[in-house]
């Protein structure tokens, strides 16, 4: 029975070849959503802009009567938008109101809105036991803003030291940045359609922060096998090389989550409707900024590399690449010969490293073969390089 194969073997998609439109169309979008931050501004939730909170228990019942109990609170005339959420046991409820900014401080508007809430359940539901009723002031929400900004900021952070030490720090560099455009395309959808941004849409984030991350390593791995393999192959056809070979693997993953994202988004509870659409959102763009985002970097902070190395006079080849040093003293290595050391270096030819390299995938294992002909192109540059005994 044959398996079912959402993307071909022998897929060869040029990604990169159109990585300077999409990295100025995401350097945009960047900028358009902390555009729409800064002029919108988001809109806070209980958690971070204050409000009332109602704790209730519903006593002789199994269940809390959650649907309903939102129907009734969300018909009052100064309630907007309640967050009614199962507390402790199922029969436990908690009610969290965000009061109008012309309410803030207001202490009678307070204590009238939680009233109007509490009668509103006292008649509904005679069984009904109000176990509280608290008020969360602006300054506890806005400490709580700070903590959760200054959590993704860390997680980011993290997530770019751990590529640093795993990989090398142009991936690193080229995560971080994935990761930073993520997370601003999530906050410009949310300050563009105004919905309520509360903690339940930090944990989203850090939700797709983990997911990018994951796809990012994964194109990222595949990379660093495929340096040790084609040493001689250039940079952008290395990568859209690697790209191609775990974008089977992407499209299959990222399929499996819509499936289970895309029936929430369109049928399930208001409440969760924040959540989805920013997980939603960030399958996309994670997948997005693991090919458009963190791939071309490297080719751009490579080309910098070498420029660098120009200027400071080392002429070593393998020092221009994202190679690691060890593989590099292993490859020079491999091409010295095997009678002695040589008695002259010097550097190849650009000419002779960038040239003789197939488009397709089926001649690359001419790169990847440690020994060629004397006569090859790859074989004269190893000669050239390292000089030949006399």
């Amino acid at each position: 029975m044959k398996l079912l194969k959402l993307v071909p073997d022998d897929t060869n998609i040029a990604f990169l070849k159109w990585r300077i439109p999409f990295f100025v169309v995401s350097l945009v979008l960047i900028a358009a959503s902390w555009a729409l931050v800064a002029v919108n501004g988001l809109n806070y939730g209980v958690d971070f802009a204050g409000g009332q909170e109602i704790r209730a228990t519903f006593v002789g019942e199994e269940e809390a009567p959650v649907a309903e109990i939102r129907d009734t609170v969300g018909s009052l005339e100064d309630v907007e938008n309640p967050v009614i959420q199962r507390f402790g046991a199922p029969n436990q409820i908690s009610i969290r109101v965000k009061l109008p900014p012309e309410a803030e401080g207001d202490k009678e508007f307070a204590d009238r809105v939680s009233q109007e809430i509490t009668t509103a359940l006292e008649e509904g539901h005679p069984n009904v036991r109000i176990d509280g009723v608290d008020s969360v002031s602006g300054k506890v929400s806005g400490e709580f803003r700070d903590d959760a900004v200054w959590a993704l900021i860390a997680a980011m952070l993290a997530v770019a030291l751990y590529i640093w030490i795993r990989f090398e720090w142009q991936f690193g560099v080229g995560g971080l940045f994935a990761l930073f455009h993520d997370v601003s395309l999530t906050l410009g959808m949310f300050a563009l359609f105004q919905l309520e941004f509360s903690l339940q849409i930090i944990a989203a984030i850090l939700a797709i922060i983990g997911y990018s991350l994951n796809d990012t390593i994964v194109v990222y791995d595949r990379i660093r096998e495929n340096l040790k393999k084609y040493r001689k192959m250039p940079l952008p056809e290395l990568l859209d090389l690697s790209v191609n070979e775990t974008l089977a693997r992407t499209v299959m993953t990222s399929l499996t989550l819509l499936v289970a994202l895309v029936p929430l988004l369109l049928f399930g509870p208001e409440s969760l409707f924040g959540l989805v659409a920013a997980i939603t959102l960030g399958i996309f763009v994670g997948t997005y900024s693991s090919i458009y985002m963190a791939a071309p970097l490297l080719v751009w902070m490579s080309n910098r590399s070498a420029f660098a190395a120009t200027v400071c006079g080392d002429r070593g080849w393998a020092s221009t690449s994202l190679i690691p040093s060890a593989i590099a003293s292993a490859s020079r290595a491999t091409m010295m010969p095997a009678s002695g050391p040589s008695t002259t270096s010097r550097a190849p030819p650009a000419s002779v490293m960038t040239s003789g390299v197939p488009q397709a995938r089926a001649s690359t294992q001419a790169l990847a073969s440690p020994s060629l002909d004397e006569g090859s192109t790859i074989a004269s540059a190893a000669d050239r390089t390292n000089g030949r005994r006399s």
